[in-house]
């Protein structure tokens, strides 16, 4: 069997990849087995200079790279690189900080020593999405490296490429042989590898009903997961923001990645007046995004990663047309391609309103206050982020706690930054990433306590 890697902006072939043998499956495990007893061995120093080595080819490799991923699934080259680069940053930030999130924790008790160690614990499996195909994996990697464990990736088939650039990258860095392979599989293998017992550990990024296969599986075999799983992101503008900083970062906020990011904003509820300020100007700015080839530097919009997403996207924009909604600028489809669409008029009970839309459509909602605008946010059954758009900061804190929400971001986009952790609520799925509780995940907490 074999997988196709198949550019979405033209339907070329790009390359393909032999499925993995059961034998070959086998292998991989027993190799990533064996090395986890000599990596885990490592000083922390020492795997935190692979990370940075790891960087520097991260960035001395960044047009390779962005190309790849660029035909693979079609993000924006400018967007590609930013990607990769972004990829270099999360090395440092763990290479610079591992030791120190893993440092022993003393614990005063009577004892006459007590503490808390953060020892590694094995082979942990990543099961990772198309749409960051970089950025996603190597926020995993670098923690789960760093801490001592060894990974497997279970890439989304239509981005390998990318993913044997990242572990022939990482071998380069000076990783040893096995500290981290990938796994080119189907999903229905997926059980068996969980099942393994060299498996302590199942990571996912990906839609909800992934999430819910492979919980269950992980609950099923009692291996601890992480779930990072879908967003309808509610982006709140108030009567007294600053509308022209408001409708600049609400474009990017729905648009970048051609609209393909859990943490995007997807329901942009504005109040009072904020309706008829805001509502022009952002009709104005995603009318002039630049669309076209995303290998092309300065395009903002390309294809989505595959057709059947443009086509799943569109009967979500039709369903909520039909229940009242009004397209105000785009809405139509070409192959992968979709126009980049304003809709408003939307409500609960619409498609648009009540599931995830990934792609390039944005649901407009119009509140009376500010409290009603906190209500419709929290009307979804996802929980990833919020932003609030708004020149009283006070105020803003006060709506903090109305959020229960992964995030709550004042005047900015959602976004994830290696420095703060990142993970949702609800159906958005469980567990963290990134800074220190991404690295303590994927450890075992041990009391350690000495009586003299």
């Amino acid at each position: 069997m074999e997988f196709k890697s198949i550019n979405p902006y033209n339907g070329q072939e790009i390359a393909t990849y032999k499925e993995h043998s059961k034998k070959e499956i086998d292998a991989i495990l027993e190799k990533s087995s064996t090395a986890f007893e000599s990596w885990r061995q490592v000083p922390i120093k020492e795997r935190c200079k692979l990370l940075v080595n790891a960087a520097d080819l991260l960035r001395k490799n960044v047009d390779k790279y962005a190309e790849t991923m660029t035909l693979e699934m079609g993000k924006p080259i400018s967007e590609a690189k930013g990607e990769v680069n972004k990829c270099a940053w999360v090395c440092e930030f763990y290479a610079e900080n591992a030791e120190r999130f893993l440092a022993d924790e003393i614990i005063e008790t009577d004892a006459s020593e007590s503490f808390v160690s953060h020892d590694p614990i094995g082979t942990v499996l990543a099961i990772m999405p198309w749409n960051f195909p970089f950025w996603q994996v190597f926020r995993f990697v670098a923690p789960t490296l760093a801490a001592g464990n060894t990974g497997l990736l279970k890439h989304a088939h239509n981005v390998f490429g990318c993913a044997t650039h990242i572990e022939e990258l990482l071998l380069e860095a000076g990783f040893p042989e096995g500290v981290f392979q990938n796994l080119f599989i189907h999903h229905d293998d997926i059980e068996s590898i969980i099942a393994n017992d060299i498996v302590k550990a199942v990571t996912l990024t990906g839609s909800e009903r992934a999430g819910k296969s492979v919980g269950a599986l992980a609950g099923k075999y009692l291996k601890k997961s992480v779930l990072e799983l879908g967003g309808n992101n509610a982006f709140i503008v108030l009567e007294d923001a600053d509308m022209d900083q408001a409708v600049k970062t609400a474009i990017t906020a729905r648009m970048m990645n051609s609209g393909q990011s859990c943490i995007a904003a997807k329901r942009f509820i504005l109040v009072g007046d904020a309706y008829d300020k805001f509502l022009p100007a952002f009709i104005d700015g995603v009318k002039s995004i630049k669309k076209g080839d995303p290998t092309d530097e300065g395009i903002e919009i390309g294809p989505l990663a595959r057709k059947d997403l443009a086509d799943e996207l569109h009967k979500q924009l039709e369903k909520s047309v039909k229940h009242g909604a009004k397209v105000e600028t785009g809405g139509k489809q070409d192959n992968a391609f979709h126009e980049p669409t304003v809709l408003t008029g939307v409500k609960p009970g619409m498609p648009a309103f009540d599931e995830e839309t990934f792609g390039p459509l944005a649901a407009i909602i119009r509140a009376k206050d500010a409290d009603e605008a906190f209500e419709l946010a929290a009307n979804s059954k996802y929980g990833l982020g919020v932003s609030l758009f708004t020149s009283d900061i006070e105020k803003a804190r006060r709506h903090i706690g109305k959020a229960p929400d992964g995030a709550f971001f004042i005047n900015e986009l959602v976004k994830s930054d290696p420095r703060l952790p990142f993970g949702g609520t609800g159906k958005s799925g469980y567990g963290r990433e990134l800074s220190r509780e991404g690295i303590h995940e994927f450890i075992n907490k041990k009391t350690v306590y000495i009586k003299n």
